[in-house]
C-alpha cells in the first residue's frame, strides 16, 4: 500500500489543468466517494496492526496534497486574464467614427418635438398611394394640373396608382378611421416629376399638421404656427400670412417669417423684402371633411404643410437642395454640433 501511496502522491504533484472542466475531472478522480484516495481509506481495515500509524500518516498526507493541488488549480485558472476571449475579432478596427445625424433628420425630429408639446401625435402611411387619398379626396378638381403626368410619378392607371406628391394622404386615411377630435402630425418622403437643381428635386420631405374638433378658429391656426417660428428659429421670429389659394383649404394663406439672415431689414437672401416664404396653411375645406366622413355643420379644422428641406435651408443656410441626397460625407460631418 505504501508502494501505491506514493505513486499517487508523485502523480498528484504533476497534475496540471487547462479548464474548469479539467479540474473538476481530477477533482472527481482523486477526491470523489468513487475516487482513488477514497479507495485506499477503505483497503486501510485490511492493514496490519503495527503498519496503521504509519499508513495512516501517508493517507492523510495524501489526501491532504491531492486537495491543496485541486485548489491551487483552480485559483491559477480563475487569476487567469480571460479579456481575450471577449474581443470580437471580426469587428473593424479601432478607433471606430461614430456618425451623425443628418441635418433633414435633426430638424425633422425639432418640428416632431414642438408640435408634440401642442398635442400633436405622429401619424404615418404609404408612399405608394391611390388617386383617392392623394388628389379625390383632398378635394382636388379631375381637371387639376396635379394630376398630369408632367407633375406626378404614377405607377398604374385605371385605377391610378401613383408616388404620393404631399402627405395629406395621410391625413386623408386618419380622418377616414377616426372622428374627432384628431390632432395629428404627418411627416414623410413625397415625390414630384421635377428637374433636380439647386432648388428644386424630384422627392423631398414633407411635414403636415391637421387638427379637427368643434370651434377651431384661424386665430388658433395663427397661435400655433407662431409659437412654432419662434420655436424653430428664435424668440425675435415675427411672422405674417398672405391669402392664397390650396383645394383642400378655405380661407388659405402662405406664411413668411422675418429674415433670420438680416433681421428683417432685407438682404439677398430675403431678396430685400424681410421676409421669407416656410409653408402653406388655412382651415379644412367643408367638402375635404364630408368626403373623409366628418360631419362639416359640427367640425372645423385647419391645416398646415411645410417642407422640411426649406426649414433646414433656412436654418442652416444650405443653398443647394442637391448637398441633402448626394451623401457627400464633408457636408454631413459639419452637423456633428447638432446632433
Amino acid at each position: 500500500m505504501l508502494e501505491k501511496i506514493n505513486e499517487l502522491l508523485n502523480e498528484i504533484e504533476g497534475l496540471h489543468a487547462n479548464s474548469a472542466e479539467e479540474i473538476e475531472a481530477l477533482r472527481i478522480k482523486y477526491l470523489s466517494k468513487k475516487g482513488s484516495i477514497t479507495s485506499l481509506m477503505a483497503d486501510f481495515r485490511n492493514v496490519p496492526a503495527e503498519q496503521k500509524k504509519e499508513i495512516g500518516i501517508k493517507i492523510n498526507e495524501l489526501k491532504n496534497k491531492a486537495q491543496e493541488k485541486i485548489n491551487l488549480l483552480k485559483s491559477e485558472f480563475e487569476n487567469i486574464d480571460t479579456s481575450a476571449d471577449n474581443v470580437d475579432i471580426t469587428r473593424t478596427a479601432y478607433p471606430i467614427n461614430l456618425g451623425t445625424r443628418h441635418p433633414l433628420t435633426i430638424v425633422k425630429n425639432e418640428i416632431v418635438d414642438i408640435f408634440s408639446r401642442l398635442g400633436f401625435s405622429l401619424a404615418e402611411g404609404p408612399e405608394v398611394e391611390d388617386d383617392w387619398h392623394v388628389f379625390s379626396s383632398m378635394n382636388f378638381p379631375e381637371d387639376h394640373p396635379a394630376r398630369d403626368m408632367q407633375d406626378t410619378f404614377f405607377i398604374e392607371s385605371h385605377p391610378d396608382i401613383l408616388l404620393r406628391t404631399h402627405t395629406s394622404s395621410v391625413q386623408s386615411r386618419v380622418m377616414e378611421k377616426q372622428q374627432p377630435p384628431i390632432r395629428v402630425l404627418c411627416p414623410g418622403r413625397v415625390y414630384r416629376n421635377e428637374a433636380i437643381s439647386a432648388r428644386a428635386h424630384c422627392f423631398f420631405h414633407q411635414v403636415e399638421g391637421l387638427y379637427v374638433d368643434t370651434d377651431v378658429s384661424f386665430t388658433d391656426l395663427k397661435q400655433v404656427l407662431l409659437l412654432f417660428a419662434k420655436e424653430m428659429f428664435g424668440e425675435d421670429t415675427k411672422i405674417r400670412l398672405r391669402p392664397s389659394y390650396f383645394p383642400f383649404t378655405e380661407p388659405s394663406a402662405e406664411m413668411d417669417i422675418s429674415c433670420n439672415i438680416c433681421g428683417g431689414k432685407g438682404c439677398s437672401f430675403c431678396k430685400h423684402t424681410g421676409w421669407v416664404e416656410i409653408l402653406g396653411c388655412g382651415m379644412v375645406h367643408p367638402q375635404v371633411l364630408e368626403l373623409n366622413g366628418i360631419d362639416s355643420s359640427k367640425y372645423k379644422g385647419y391645416a398646415f404643410g411645410m417642407g422640411i428641406e426649406r426649414i433646414t435651408n433656412l436654418k442652416y443656410q444650405v443653398k443647394d437642395l442637391r448637398m441633402f441626397s448626394e451623401n457627400d460625407i464633408r457636408f454631413l460631418k459639419e452637423f456633428e454640433a447638432a446632433n
